[in-house]
């Protein structure tokens, strides 16, 4: 008798949701794909990074209490985002130091969380997937992704099946992109520097698209790349390899259903 399949919950991500929704359908894809169950918990919320990040770690810890709740009982969590999967598998223990019963659980939802494409290829052993992207692409490393989650190789290694892509790597993939949430509201001088720099290193990179895991530096590059009025097509990674293009288009590019 074969195993059964493990349960999978996907953390949406509120970027996702409210702008991209085609990222949340991939993974679901990717992930069955992956030999798994996917379910989405419909109580699920934003992850309380925003709160945490801003010093409101009340409303994170409430924020927190909610996903701890939502996300029980699986084997695993997966989030198309280093930096959400970041906050709950390194951040949600330190809420609970004076509440051992959530601790406890804040401990083991970490244990179970990881970001879409480390899971599928460092848990689930994924080495190629069924999907073709007929252009060059170069690859952003977000910051909480590669600092936080290790994601690096993962996305390379997978993207090296899609058949017809080149990969066509920047001179510095792993500098910020200017955006950390946040920090582009506070400090908007730095972060548009930060992402001017950054889009100069993707044009000299000569790839024709632009991929990264987290949404919400793939939106700030899009808007950046746009008011200069590059060529450059702007994906999230999960995307391409559910060899999903075709149903949406680049970000920033017409609408999206």
């Amino acid at each position: 008798m074969s195993d059964p399949k493990p349960r999978v919950a996907l953390f949406v991500t509120c970027l996702v949701d409210l702008y991209r929704p085609t990222v949340g359908f991939a993974a679901i894809r990717l992930i069955e794909e992956a030999g798994c169950l996917v379910e989405v918990p419909p109580t699920q919320t934003c992850c309380g990074q925003p709160a945490f990040n801003a010093g409101d770690r009340a409303t994170a810890r409430d924020m927190a209490r909610a996903v701890i709740d939502a996300f029980g009982g699986f084997d695993y969590v997966v989030a198309p985002s280093g930096s959400c999967a970041g906050m709950i598998a390194h951040h949600y223990p330190s809420l609970f130091d004076d509440d051992p019963q959530y601790r406890a659980k804040a401990e083991a939802l970490a244990g179970r969380t990881h970001e879409l494409v480390s899971f599928l290829r460092d848990v689930r052993g994924m080495e190629r997937v069924a999907a073709r992207y007929e252009d060059s692409v170069t690859y952003h490393d977000s910051c909480a992704g590669l600092r936080e989650m290790g994601v690096k190789a993962q996305p390379r290694a997978l993207l090296s099946s899609v058949e017809g892509l080149r990969l066509a790597e920047m001179a510095e993939p792993e500098i910020c992109c200017g955006f950390g949430g946040t920090f582009c509201v506070k400090y908007p001088e730095i972060s548009t520097r930060m992402v001017s720099d950054k889009v100069r290193d993707i044009a000299a990179s000569g790839a024709g698209t632009l991929l990264a895991g987290d949404l919400g530096c793939l939106l700030n590059m899009a808007g950046r790349l746009k008011r200069e009025g590059s060529p450059v097509k702007v994906r999230h990674v999960a995307e391409v390899l559910a060899g999903m293009t075709n149903d949406v288009p680049p970000i920033g590019e017409g609408s999206v259903s």
